[in-house]
């Protein structure tokens, strides 16, 4: 019991020091967009990676001197397509939750390493065959190629921020299958390389 206590007054005291550290140094808001080269594993014969972008809204919460919950919401491509025109392109609403190390290289530089878990939406699924596109949720498209909506997995990363500038790397991996069909399956898994500025 005496353990239990001191365990819970232990942790409460950092919580304390972390929400203190966290009002001192606030919330940090930024913008960032970029690049994706992004596949689907799997099931999907005959794929190659397909270019898209990443656009979004970046929250950096302190939990320490180095240490920050990285977050946001941005809307980022992912896809795949074969050695003719045909491809697989979704849309995701996606939200990483990573905790992030900070650590200053150089006057006004510092490196960024993070990771964490990502939760997305598919907002948008486009079929493409021939030069013809179609919805890859309209309901006439047969479920044996049909995907789902949601997506999750885990990211990793690193960058680096000059001043209020930021520039990362990143890759996330797939955790889930994302087609309906229990005879097809498929995984996401997207490098990334975007731009950003913190206000």
């Amino acid at each position: 019991m005496k353990k239990t206590i001191l365990a819970a007054a232990v942790a409460f005291a950092a919580l304390l020091g972390t929400n203190a550290y966290a009002q001192t140094e606030g919330v940090k808001l930024g913008v960032k967009g970029g690049v994706n080269l992004s596949n689907f594993t799997g099931d999907i014969d005959g794929n190659k990676a397909k270019v898209g972008f990443n656009a979004g809204v970046t929250v950096d919460y302190a939990l320490s001197q180095d240490l920050y919950l990285l977050s946001g919401l941005e809307y980022t491509t992912k896809g795949t397509k074969d050695n003719s025109s045909n491809s697989m392109s979704l849309g995701y609403i996606q939200l990483p939750i990573h905790i992030g190390y900070k650590t200053q290289i150089s006057e006004g530089t510092k490196l960024v390493l993070h990771a964490g878990p990502y939760v997305a939406y598919a907002a948008k699924g486009t079929l493409k065959s021939g030069g013809v596109s179609v919805d890859w949720f309209d309901k006439n498209i047969d479920d044996l190629y049909k995907p789902k909506r949601f997506d999750a997995g885990l990211g990793i990363g690193a960058g680096l921020e000059f001043d209020k500038i930021a520039v990362g790397l990143g890759v996330d991996y797939g955790l889930l299958d994302i087609m309906k069909s229990s005879s097809v399956s498929a995984k996401t898994i997207n490098a990334s390389l975007s731009l950003g500025y913190k206000f």
